[in-house]
């Protein structure tokens, strides 16, 4: 067993509600490892999945959607250029979910997530995705409760509906502590660089800080399906949030164990003149 074993995300039973404030947000105090070796690791990590994505391009039966929802500041765009570097982009597509366009209003709300999910033998990464509609719809009210209460239901057969069609499903909660958004929001206004980072309705969406978690642990809760289950990932630290996720998605990979084709014809003795 390896010592980056111990990096794992945080897991609950099917039909189990939860509260966010009974999980850790940061790293287990007996990690035994730092940034540095935590860094090498991942980077070891990329070398191997990049491999392994090859095969799954190749082998075209199965795919692998990566789901990554968080609060602002929890670090989605830092896990992708992370955890995914190395990856063919031929056949690993980040799609990002802002808000609905005109056309995307005019159809149901899974509309716009199903058309991005990935084809036979990609791996796509969802950067916020179908469940803004159970998040930021139901903290602003955009529509009734009446509403947004069915999604849930319509998000796990949907969802069932991948699964059984050869998509992996990988939920990642990037949980971070009211604390840490409060330092990294006033980081983007202390350093320039990080300016084009922020913005000021940021400061009115963390007022609604307990509506938000109240929202996610709904979410988390009820969308917490055997095919498609919930990684809750500590996401105070970076690093760790990043090895965590590299290390669950390795995981995912070499269960699939995805294989070469064999050729349709046997060209041994062919020449190429």
């Amino acid at each position: 067993m390896s010592r980056f074993d111990i990096a794992l995300p945080h897991t609950f039973k099917h039909g189990e509600s939860i509260k966010l404030k009974d999980f850790s947000s940061g790293p287990p105090e007996d990690i035994g490892f730092g940034k540095k070796a935590a860094h090498k690791r991942i980077g070891l990590n990329a070398v191997e999945m990049a491999e392994m994505a090859k095969r799954l391009y190749a082998e075209n039966r199965r795919s692998i959607l990566l789901v990554l929802q968080g609060m602002d500041t929890a670090g989605k765009d830092g896990t992708i250029r992370w955890v995914m570097r190395g990856m063919n982009p031929t056949s690993c597509q980040v799609t990002s979910f802002k808000r609905p366009s005109e056309i995307e209003l005019d159809h149901d709300f899974l509309w716009r997530c199903h058309k991005a999910v990935p084809r036979k033998g990609n791996i796509g990464i969802f950067n916020r995705s179908h469940y803004e509609d159970v998040l930021v719809v139901r903290v602003h009210s955009l529509v009734p409760e009446s509403v947004w209460s069915e999604r849930y239901e319509q998000i796990n057969d949907f969802e069932k509906l991948l699964s059984s069609t050869g998509t992996t499903i990988v939920k990642c909660f990037l949980h971070i502590s009211k604390e840490t958004q409060r330092e990294r929001l006033q980081e983007r206004i202390d350093v320039t660089e990080k300016h084009w980072k922020f913005n000021p309705g940021d400061l009115k969406e963390r007022k609604l800080w307990s509506e938000y978690q109240q929202a996610y642990e709904a979410a988390l809760s009820k969308c917490n399906s055997e095919h498609s289950p919930w990684y809750i990932i500590p996401s105070d630290k970076k690093w760790y949030r990043n090895l965590v996720i590299s290390q669950l998605l390795k995981r995912v990979l070499e269960d699939l164990d995805p294989q070469f084709p064999e050729a349709e014809e046997d060209f041994r003795g062919l020449v190429v003149e």
